[in-house]
């Protein structure tokens, strides 16, 4: 059984939306404004392409980052791995030719049946509706939050609304840092 981890940066107030400046927030870029840079803080996202074996987003992330990603080097190493976007209306021609093999899921049901294969840890990306939509479904397994001192009010959120029964969560990392930002890794107890 493969394990889902959803990585993100996470306002105080739950935000996920535009952390890295894309169009359409009002709130763009606000993992980077006004919050001093401390390259400590961000060491869990190089361990974290360490240790994925597949990244999965959905099709509004993976829009985003494909066109970008592939050349960064600081993403290198997920260039490789195979990767997965869950969409139900992304068409194989949509799919970029340099940043290696990419399947696409057309449901949750798909991902459960992914889950059930063989392999290493596969890491969801940004993704808000995705990852709300896995996490009501009990599909994800851990957490790596990287929460941003900041109360950002309206905007996409890491977890749905929905009326659900209590889901807990076991703190099995965390670390604070001197400009603000909290690490958080939590494993779903199932």
């Amino acid at each position: 059984m493969r394990t889902l981890i959803s990585t993100a940066f996470v306002s105080l107030d739950g935000v996920v939306e535009a952390p890295g400046g894309e169009s359409g927030y009002r709130n763009a870029g606000w993992t980077f404004k006004d919050i001093e840079f401390l390259p400590e803080a961000f060491e869990t996202k190089g361990r974290e392409q360490q240790e994925a074996a597949a990244m999965m987003m959905g099709r509004v992330s993976y829009e985003a980052f494909s066109p970008v990603w592939p050349g960064m080097e600081d993403f290198a190493d997920y260039k490789v791995m195979p990767k997965y976007v869950v969409s139900t209306s992304l068409t194989e021609d949509a799919l970029v030719s340099n940043w290696g093999e990419t399947t696409i899921l057309r449901s949750l049901d798909d991902v459960a049946a992914l889950k059930r294969t063989e392999g290493g840890p596969i890491i969801i990306h940004g993704s808000a509706t995705l990852n709300r939509g896995l996490s009501d479904a009990g599909l994800i397994d851990r957490y790596h939050l990287l929460v941003f001192p900041l109360l950002l009010g309206a905007g996409k959120r890491l977890f749905s609304d929905a009326d659900k029964d209590t889901q807990h969560l076991k703190l099995v990392e965390h670390e604070a840092y001197a400009n603000g930002l909290q690490k958080n890794v939590f494993d779903v107890v199932r």
